[in-house]
């Protein structure tokens, strides 16, 4: 969970340097027009040069980030290579991505945001580009004829410093750097096509000086020893995996390994200092997805950690928790407390393994089903143990009796649950509100009928990425009846339904004269988890 305006009239602070482009700038640099003829075609290249061909758009239409995203191709798999220099805290990185073309392409492009772009190839031969704004516009030697599998090679460095959180997606630390790319940020740590409908398969090869470790995704397949008193670490994701949800990491950590149900292997990554203060709330882990497990079924990735960030700055990044996949990002203070503070939004944080990551949303409009889901599981935890909420409440049922009489003000303030805009999009109602329409749904259908859906949703997109239309369909196949006009008042609608199976419980009237008062600080604070 993470909260993120959109970067827009920001854009000079990120970009910041003499080699960034803007629109009104030259369209290349120096020596970028020249074609190495002698490279070799790539796969599927019969077009002897510029051949007929069309522009890929420069959006995937996103409803909340219009302007997010790329077609004309979808990426099949990224490799990222990052070299850290601890004297001059800056990074210098190559990514290669393998996308396959969705039409003949004469131009494409990527998102990429602050980043200082020195080379671009495609299928090997250099490649006229522009940075203009969010995007890196490139423009093949050849044109891609359609449904070619095609190898982008991008050589570019970044300044950590310059794009730290909340307005980029790095955050500082004393000894190197940690990414938080939720919702939109990834493409200020690399170039990509930054939405989560467009997932991959990804490695990661991260060389940094001795006395540090780099860490990223999923599983440590090799490390290797460098010339210079570096070392290499080489990882990979088994599964495929959204742009958001990329983490890299480097810095004095220590690799905490144990193993959870059914033989999961469990690494923690802990700062070094920190790792014996730090152990209770680790320790909680294995249970946490034993309980899990049990609901929703077995875990979807290979691996499962925390990384409790090494900076004590309250500014380092404005969320508690980030569910960067495989690897939940922490501040490290809250994981300090007991276990009461904490469990339950460590299961809140948990549950996005499922929902979230392994079904990632179709649109930043579909939120809902991230976050709803984490609370209606993070809450359940809460209660089942007896731990009252922020608010004193000991039951799901309390809570969600306050939450419907507050729901025609969410709705007046922050519109439909699963309606919302970059300014709104994690503000309590998509927390509670995607709440208190699953229970709304689970009253109307029963328990065991709601624990199927589920389970369905979760087989069904496994993996992918899935819609709010997506849910509504497998709830109303799997439970057997027509629930698309049910599911529609509850998640679009301007007033809150009439909740099933509580026909005493009321919605306080709108008072047009509050301001975002669901909200911790408003609409733009990332922390509205209810289980916080």
């Amino acid at each position: 969970m993470r909260n993120r305006t959109r970067v827009t009239a920001p854009v000079a602070a990120l970009i910041g340097t003499a080699t960034a482009l803007t629109v009104g700038s030259p369209a290349f640099a120096a020596g970028r027009g020249s074609v190495d003829a002698a490279s070799g075609g790539g796969n599927g290249d019969t077009a002897t040069g510029r051949g007929k061909g069309d522009e890929g758009a420069e959006t995937l239409g996103d409803p909340v980030y219009p302007s997010l995203g790329n077609d004309g191709y979808r990426v099949r798999s990224y490799d990222l290579d990052l070299a850290y220099d601890a004297t001059t805290k800056l990074v210098d990185g190559t990514v290669t991505i393998e996308l396959r073309t969705t039409e003949s392409l004469t131009r494409f492009s990527l998102d990429a945001l602050g980043l200082d772009i020195h080379e671009v190839r495609v299928q090997g031969r250099r490649a006229d580009f522009e940075q203009a704004d969010e995007k890196l516009r490139i423009t093949p030697a050849r044109t891609l004829p359609a449904k070619a599998r095609v190898t982008v090679c991008v050589e570019y460095s970044a300044d950590p410093g310059r794009a730290a959180a909340p307005t980029g997606g790095w955050v500082v630390t004393p000894d190197g750097f940690a990414v938080c790319g939720q919702p939109n940020l990834a493409h200020t740590v690399f170039p990509c096509n930054d939405h989560p409908s467009d997932k991959a398969d990804f490695t990661f090869r991260i060389t940094v000086p001795d006395g540090l470790r780099g860490i990223a995704n999923g599983q440590l397949v090799c490390t290797a020893r460098l010339d210079g008193d570096r070392t290499a670490f080489s990882y990979r994701s088994r599964s495929p995996m959204a742009t958001e949800l990329v983490q890299l990491t480097v810095g004095d950590y220590v690799v905490k390994e144990r193993r959870g149900p059914h033989g999961l292997p469990l690494r923690d990554i802990v700062p070094t200092a920190r790792a014996a203060a730090l152990e209770p709330a680790l320790a909680l882990t294995p249970g946490q997805v034993d309980w899990l497990e049990q609901r929703l079924g077995a875990f979807p990735f290979e691996t499962y950690g925390l990384l409790p960030c090494n900076s004590d700055d309250p500014n380092a990044f404005d969320f508690t928790g980030l569910e960067t996949q495989t690897l939940t990002l922490y501040k490290p203070n809250f994981l300090l407390q007991t276990e009461s503070k904490i469990g339950s939004h460590m299961m809140h944080e948990l549950v996005h393994s499922w929902f979230g990551n392994s079904v990632s949303p179709a649109t930043w409009a579909d939120l809902w089903l991230n976050e709803g889901h984490a609370d209606f599981y993070g809450l359940l935890y809460r209660y089942e143990r007896g731990w009252p909420d922020s608010l004193g409440l000991t039951t799901m049922e309390a809570r969600m009796k306050d939450t419907y009489a507050r729901g025609d003000q969410w709705r007046h303030d922050s519109g439909p649950v699963a309606a919302p805009n970059a300014v709104n999009l994690f503000d309590n109602q998509r927390y509670l509100g995607g709440v208190l329409v699953l229970y709304a749904l689970r009253e109307l259908i029963g328990e065991g009928t709601f624990h199927a859906v589920e389970r369905a949703f979760l087989a069904r997109y496994r993996d992918s990425s899935a819609t709010t239309e997506d849910y509504i369909a497998v709830a109303s196949k799997v439970s057997g009846q027509n629930l698309s006009g049910f599911l529609r008042d509850w998640l679009y609608g301007t007033a809150t339904p009439r909740m099933p199976g509580h026909p005493d419980w009321t919605v306080t009237p709108v008072n047009p004269s509050l301001t975002a008062p669901h909200g911790r600080t408003g609409g733009h604070n990332r922390d509205n988890s209810a289980t916080l």
